[in-house]
Parts: structure tokens; sequence; C-alpha cells
């Protein structure tokens, strides 16, 4: 049996379905069991739940420090899509290694190449105790299901499956001051009421319970209520408290999820690009999150540009700032979230993708910004979601209304909207288009990657028994061994460094035992730098390498060791006899 059949043999289905803890921790451990010399399975930390928070690390000789990608998903509980781009993505990195010159169809030899020599992080389930909540009722919850606040005397909605059908829906209650009827078009579909709309009018609530209940006043439903912390907001960059932030958590770091992550990172200087997967929008969202694009470093922005072309080459998605085009309050940033904490303290090539561009199939126009589809949904566009699932979705969404006597607000009606497959990710018969595209640009972006090279320029004869060695320390990759310009000036990210050792020689000036080489630049330039042919024509000189001279005595091995944290390391070995000098 070849390779790829076996790798074929040990798919759990995750390209066609949503998968539950049980089966996603069957898929890792088949591949950790088939392929122990690619990859590795380790825990990243365990949920208040007890289930593990697992971590595939890809690639030959993992131990061996050398550039990373990193990529999670289904860090709020609903967005279980993230969890399947994530395993293709991972499996996508072992037919790589697989499949010799058969690899990935379509992407160059030489980018093969430079991939095989990249390490990737995968997390494909960040909030396990989520996921698992939503697979297996339905119940929305925005990360974890669990709730630490101490203030427990205001009322508020605990959602939950009340019928014992398995699923948390809705809840309507007729009321003459209600905000949404009907639709006369599509049969139980809630809309927003209008002004020469008549009757029935409905209350939609939450299916659940409220606690406390004073017996008569119903709390506004909010989506935070009986699950404290949103993971998305619990970051330690610019984390602000939940009075400014909702969903931001006790303090930055207090989840074991997010925890988990920040302590592997900081451990991790290697990183150089992270995708934090989302769902749904269709949008990839970039930094900076907190300042308009007039504020970000020039370089950085050229090279997030060029990112942003390939998104809307291979998945038709935009990519759009975070400051600009998705902040859901006017000038107001989102607080203490990944991508964030990603770009600025790890000083990572980070963005999120939101999957599934469900507005795009709706046929709605996008508006000025691309957070502005949320918000501005139309009666028109539920009627078209309606029938989008009737023609597309297998009618996954829409349940019929059904009378319930409920425990405190006697007689309602539950139903409505199960948005899990066909809103909130995408329907299984579209999530293996998804997959594929979304892991053919990240393969993309991680061929960015810098690559240090040393190699031996010239050896010649000095005085006596004095050899002169030039070497030559090049980066051969896209990106500098920076990564990123304004990532220059965190502590962790050292300039390379040349160790020099010998074997039966000896160095003339033992300074040069230890050498800075300093950073060196990469050939890329980004997209719309200014810098194109047309504008200069011209290189940038000898940015992307340095050379380095010693004087050795005697007959040996001159080993030298280059690299850094960042960039993990490169060796050459000269052999040296004066007398053949």
């Amino acid at each position: 049996m070849t390779n790829m059949a076996r790798l074929a043999g040990l798919d759990c289905g995750f390209r066609a379905s949503y998968l539950d803890y049980a089966t996603l921790c069957t898929q890792l451990q088949r591949w950790a069991d088939a392929f122990p010399d690619l990859c590795r399975l380790r825990a990243l930390g365990q949920s208040t739940e007890g289930r593990t928070i697992w971590h595939l690390t890809l690639g030959p000789d993992p131990d061996r420090l050398r550039p990373a990608v990193w990529v999670d998903g289904n860090m709020h509980a609903c967005e279980v899509a993230g969890s399947s781009v994530a395993l293709a993505i991972a499996e996508d990195v072992l037919r790589l290694h697989l499949s010799g010159e058969d690899a990935l169809p379509g992407v160059p030899a030489h980018v093969r190449e430079r991939l095989r020599d990249v390490l990737f992080y995968v997390v494909p389930r960040m909030s396990p105790d989520g996921a698992e909540c939503v697979l297996t009722t339905g119940r929305f919850v925005r990360s974890a299901p669990r709730d630490r606040r101490q203030n427990r005397e205001a009322p508020r909605w605990q959602r939950g499956d009340l019928d014992g059908d398995g699923q948390s829906l809705l809840m309507r209650i007729p009321h003459p001051a209600g905000e949404f009827v009907e639709s006369r078009e599509v049969a139980g579909l809630m809309v927003a009421r209008r002004l020469d709309d008549a009757g029935p009018y409905y209350k939609l609530f939450p299916e659940g319970t409220i606690e406390p209940f004073d017996g008569s006043n119903i709390p506004d439903p909010h989506y935070l209520s009986d699950n404290q912390t949103d993971l998305n907001r619990n970051f330690p960059y610019a984390w602000m408290p939940d009075h400014v932030q909702p969903g931001a958590g006790d303090f930055p770091t207090s989840e074991p999820e997010t925890r988990a992550v920040v302590e592997f990172a900081a451990a991790h200087p290697e990183i150089f690009a992270w995708l934090n997967l989302h769902t749904f929008g269709g949008v990839f969202i970039r930094p900076l999150g907190d300042k308009p694009d007039s504020k970000m470093h020039p370089g950085d922005l050229a090279l997030y540009r060029q990112i942003g072309a390939w998104a809307e080459e291979l998945t038709g998605y935009p990519m759009v700032s975070g400051f600009e085009e998705f902040t859901y309050e006017p000038d107001k940033p989102i607080y203490g979230d990944l991508t964030e904490y990603a770009f600025n303290q790890r000083g990572a090539v980070s963005y999120v993708v939101e999957l599934w561009d469900l507005f795009k199939r709706l046929g709605k126009p996008r508006p000025k910004k691309f957070v502005d589809y949320y918000s501005e949904i139309t009666r028109e566009d539920l009627v078209a979601l309606a029938r989008f699932d009737s023609d597309e979705n297998a009618g996954r969404l829409f349940r019929p209304w059904r009378r319930f006597d409920h425990p405190q607000l006697g007689p309602v009606e539950i139903g409505g909207a199960n948005p899990v497959v066909g809103v909130w990710n995408p329907p299984y018969e579209r999530l293996a288009e998804v997959c594929s595209a979304h892991a053919a640009h990240l393969l993309r972006v991680a061929a960015l990657t810098p690559a240090v090279r040393v190699r031996e320029v010239d050896r010649a004869a000095a005085a006596g028994d004095v050899t002169r060695v030039t070497v030559s320390v090049e980066n051969h990759g896209y990106l500098p061994t920076y990564v990123l310009a304004s990532a220059v000036k965190l502590d962790f990210n050292e300039p390379l460094w040349a160790r020099a050792e010998t074997r039966g020689c000896a160095l003339v000036d033992a300074g040069h035992a230890i050498r800075e080489v300093g950073h060196l630049e990469g050939w890329g330039r980004g997209f719309a730098s200014g810098e194109e042919p047309l504008a200069y024509g011209e290189s940038k000189g000898s940015s992307t390498d340095r050379r380095l001279t010693y004087l050795v005595r005697g007959d040996g091995v001159l080993a030298l060791r280059v690299g850094s944290c960042r960039t993990g390391w490169t060796t050459l070995e000269v052999s040296i006899s004066p007398a053949s000098s």
C-alpha cells in the first residue's frame, strides 16, 4: 500500500462533516500512529471539563528549530468548520511529505521544497468543551459552557433543550408589543415587524429558562448570559476588563485555553505566521485592529496586500483591515483578541479567516464596511436564506413551531432556526471546497518563510600555517529574518549569530568564535509597495547576505552554526589544510 493510500484510509470524514470530540481525537491519533516521523501529537492543555486540547507538530525532525506556522480553529464553540479546515491543512502537509513529486498539484517543485522545511503547529479545536456542547445540544455557546461570575442576583437567560428534541432553538410568545411577525412568504420564518404588518405579533426568546425568575420580569437575552468568557477577548495584548470589553474574562489568560496558547507561543519564537480560523462571513481580517492603515508600517502593509491578493485568487474572500472594516462600534477596537496578540507581541504574520461566504451566496451586495453585513440584514435576506436552506442545505436550518408548556412562562411555541449548519458553518456539501481553498492559501503563506543558508565562498592560504576562510550567510526566503518590520523591536526577535568551533585547528582571533551577523532582508517586497520594476527596476544591494571571514591556524575542521531563536540554525563544516589551500 502506498503512503497516499494509507493516508486516505485514515480519513474520519472531516471534509464532509463536523467531528465530535471522540472522532476528532481518533483522527489525530490515527495520523500520529501511522506517521510518527512526521506527526507528533501532544497535549497543549486541558479544558475545565477534562478534555485535552490537542496540538499537532507536522514535519520531519520536529525538535530541530526552524521557522514554523501556527494554525488554530474552533475557539468559538459554534464555529466548528474551523476544525475541519485545520485538519485539512494538516492532511495536506502530510501529503506534501508523503507523496514526493505528486504532492499538491499546481504547487511548483521549488515551493514544495521550501514548504518541506517549515514546521506546522496545528490546534484544530481550541475549545473542545464548547464545540461538544454545540454539536450535542445545539445550544449557543460563545466559547466554553462555563460561568464563574459571582454576581448572580440579576435574572439572566439559561439556554437549554426544554422539550427533549436534542436542540436548543427559539421560543415565541404572542404579544401585542412583539417585535416579530411570521413571514407571509415562508411559513414559520420570523422577521422583524414593520409598521404596515398586521398581527399576530410575537416576542422571541432563546429556548431555556430564566435564572433567577421573579415570576413576571423577563430579561433581555445576551449571548454571554450563561457563558462568561469569549476566548478571543482574553488574550493579553490590549486586554480590557469586562465593563469595557464584554467577554474579557476575569484577567488576561484567565481561561485554560488561552493560557495554554500563550504559554506555547512564548516558548516558540520561531512562529512566523499565524492563522486563526473562525466563521462566518467570507473574509480575511488583518491587523491593525486598533489603528487605521496610515499608522501601519508600509512594509507590513505591502506584505498583507500580497496575502490578500492570494486570498481573493484562491478563496474569493477579500482581506480587510480589522480597524477600518471590522469594528462593531465606530472607532472602538476589539480588545484582547488573538491575532493582535500574535502580531504585536509575537511578531507573527497573523490574520483571521471568517469561513463560509454566506452573504455572497445570498446575493447580498457588499457594504462599505464589511462588518455591516452582519447588522444590515433585511427581511428579503431572511427569505433568501430560507430558500437557500431549502434548495442547497437540505432544509437543515428551520424547524417547525410546536406548542410547549414552559415551566415559568406558560404556553409558548418552540422552533425556528438551528443555525449550526448553513449559517454558522457551511453546508456539509460545501465543506470540502472550503477546506481545499483555505489549505491552499495557508500553504502559500507558509512558503514566505525566511530561509537562512550559509555557504563557503573562498578558502586561501595566509601567512604560515594560517588559512583564510570566507563564508556567505544568506537569506533565500521571501520574508526577512525579522519577519515583520514592526516586530524588529521585540526582545526575542534577535539578529542572526554565527558560532564557530574548531576541531584540530584554532581560530587566530578567539573573539570571532561568536559574531553578530545581524538581520538579513528577504527577496519579497509585498504588493503595491512602490518598488515594482516600472518605478525603479533595481535590487536592494547585498541586504540579503553578509560575508564573514575567519583566520584559522593548523589542520582540522571549522564548524559554523548560524541562525537565531527566530529562524532556527543552519550549519557548515569547512575542512582546513593549509598545505592544500
